[in-house]
């Protein structure tokens, strides 16, 4: 699972745990959460979190 630091842009993390994902094998790619995951999509992710985005934001 990444996610990547609030602060910085989340494409440099995505693609770097799908190299290291693909340099071993993997084929499940979890990463990304509601405020990103279409970017963690571009990059391949098969499993993203989307809870703020169907419940909202936690009280």
């Amino acid at each position: 699972m990444c996610i990547p630091p609030a602060d910085e842009a989340p494409a440099m993390h995505f693609a770097l745990l799908a190299k290291i994902a693909a340099r071993n094998g993997l084929t499940e790619l979890s990463m990304g959460m509601s405020d990103d995951f279409e970017t963690a999509a571009r990059f391949g992710a098969t499993q993203v979190r989307v809870g703020s985005a169907l419940f909202g934001q936690r009280h």
